[in-house]
């Protein structure tokens, strides 16, 4: 008789722990999910930003290479005029007017180097007497290619943790759920519980230090 009873209360106790370690990874199934579509979220919002700073990141490049080419067109003039003077081909009368065409073309090809400095590093990166480049009429305003470059290498670092971080997410979500499937081993069910408490907690890890790394 007392055997039966001793049977009937661990089967009791195992019922209620069973039902307790359900509950709990119901919530925590909850609790992950909100924080996984949170993550997405942001994940997405950070990706978009990513996205704009490889665009910018190429169109200023291409803006760079326009000065660049500006420039070898300019120095290129430079040498012809120069050949023209040392061979003679210049009358004297008129030698005075092609140095001064080459001193204002030396004056457009640094002008050109000037800007190609500010749209490299950007306006923030050089001497504020050295802005010469002006962005919808504004000066001081450019963001460089190499700002351009290391936003949108940062944003894509903070894109692969969140990524991490959702994969740890999915599979906390998993063990929970495995967790409220295997009611009839208690013990089994805490080391899934702990699990899932685990994975949730470096995918919460790994979303935090993708957001930091993003701002």
């Amino acid at each position: 008789m007392n055997s039966q009873n001793n049977n009937d209360t661990d089967k009791v106790l195992v019922s209620l722990a069973s039902e307790r370690a359900e509950a709990l990874s119901g919530v925590l199934i909850a609790f992950f999910a909100a924080l996984m579509a949170i993550s997405d979220l942001t994940n997405s919002n950070i990706e978009e930003e990513m996205q704009i700073a490889v665009s910018k990141n190429s169109s200023y490049f291409s803006w760079y290479q326009s000065k660049s080419i500006k420039q070898s067109l300019q120095e290129s003039h430079i040498a012809t005029l120069n050949t023209f003077i040392q061979t003679g081909m210049i009358k004297p009368e008129k030698e005075l007017v092609i140095k001064e065409e080459i001193e204002k073309t030396n004056g457009d090809i640094k002008r050109y180097k000037m800007e190609k400095k500010e749209i490299l590093e950007g306006s923030a990166n050089i001497p504020k007497e050295e802005w010469v480049q002006d962005l919808d009429g504004k000066m001081g305003a450019i963001v460089g290619v190499k700002e351009w470059e290391k936003k949108a290498a940062h944003l894509n670092i903070a894109t692969n943790k969140f990524d991490i971080g959702m994969l740890f997410f999915q599979i906390s979500l998993v063990l929970g759920a495995v967790c409220i499937v295997i009611y009839d081993s208690p013990k089994l069910q805490r080391l899934f519980l702990y699990a899932m408490l685990g994975s949730g907690f470096i995918g919460v890890i790994f979303s935090i230090y993708g957001y930091f790394l993003s701002l």
